[in-house]
């Protein structure tokens, strides 16, 4: 890594503990121990996505993900977990040191507890007064995701984002820039934009140690960036938060559910939480479906508009290797 390249990653590299300033988004069924230690070995920042995980899966997942590696990594936290304060202490007693608080604002006390484990908390802001409403609650470094990534997503690209956000906030704590992002000229321009670092999924999703479906990844070497849609909202009283996924038949099958959810809704059969905590069960499963299973007609192919850079299997420390000489190269052009 040449010194420039050093220089502007030194301050997210510092607060991660990692060689790189790069995290690996973290990505339901595919951000297990095997993925997680591979980019933490390979000198970035792996995160264990908890998803839906009980607490003592994810007490198991974080021991399997230390036999594999000695450096540090971290774990993604769903807001809307209903035994988030339990996953939160599973993290302290394992000695987790970066805690990323994922779909939606902290809930009360959550701050405090992430805080009391003696963890650095990471959150998303995906608009200007959010971020700087997170910041003064506490937490310690941001995450900016455009509406390029994929799974969830807000409304903003993230080129957008960066301008917004960066020049007002990127002073008070380290700013993770995330979405869309597939070469390592657009992590040198973040970086030279006031980013710490950046966030990858989608480049890490078919990487040799990643444990998906050979039928997962062949779909995504096919596609193109316009393959990766935005899941529709149907009922404006129903918030479902967009997804970007691979368009399938499990795409169709995600308006039938939401149909289906705010019928419940209506009948009173459940309330708003309930239905939320349901379309999210539902993305669990069609993930799965599609991770673990290889169902890529029903499930889920969550990917990010930089899938049309995904062309490949290979190993992790290539991908790693590969973003940083390509920002090395950007960086010595100019």
């Amino acid at each position: 890594m040449t010194s420039r390249l050093s220089t502007l990653m030194a301050r997210g590299a510092a607060f991660l503990g990692s060689e790189h300033a790069i995290l690996c988004g973290a990505m339901s069924w595919v951000s297990e121990r095997h993925l997680v230690a591979a980019v933490s070995n390979a000198g970035a920042f792996g995160l264990i996505a908890a998803g839906a995980m009980p607490p003592a899966l994810l007490d198991a997942e974080i021991a399997a993900t230390k036999a594999l590696t000695a450096r540090p990594f971290g774990v993604n936290l769903i807001t809307l977990h209903p035994q988030l304060d339990e996953l939160i202490d599973v993290c302290g007693r394992n000695g987790v040191t970066h805690i990323v608080l994922a779909g939606g604002l902290p809930p009360a006390g959550a701050i405090e507890r992430i805080k009391g484990i003696g963890a650095k908390l990471l959150c998303f802001a995906p608009a200007l007064a959010l971020a700087k409403k997170l910041i003064r609650s506490g937490v310690d470094a941001l995450v900016i995701e455009g509406s390029e990534a994929g799974g969830h997503i807000g409304p903003v690209s993230t080129g957008v984002l960066a301008q917004e956000i960066l020049p007002v906030v990127a002073a008070d704590v380290p700013v993770f820039v995330a979405g869309g992002i597939g070469r390592g000229a657009a992590i040198a321009s973040y970086l030279e934009m006031g980013a710490a670092g950046v966030q990858l999924g989608t480049r890490f999703a078919c990487a040799t140690e990643s444990i998906a479906h050979p039928n997962f990844k062949k779909a995504f070497f096919r596609a193109s960036a316009r393959d990766a849609v935005a899941s529709v909202q149907l009922d404006p009283r129903l918030p479902v938060i967009p997804v970007r996924a691979l368009k399938n038949a499990g795409t169709e099958a995600f308006v039938a559910k939401q149909r289906e959810v705010a019928a419940a809704l209506d009948a009173g059969a459940l309330d708003m939480a309930a239905a939320q905590l349901e379309i999210e069960h539902y993305w669990a499963g069609a993930l799965r479906r599609a991770v673990i299973e290889g169902d890529v007609e029903q499930g889920s192919l969550m990917a990010g508009q930089s899938v049309g850079m995904v062309t490949r299997e290979e190993p992790v420390a290539e991908i790693v290797a590969t973003l940083i000489a390509e920002a090395t190269e950007a960086l010595e052009r100019r």
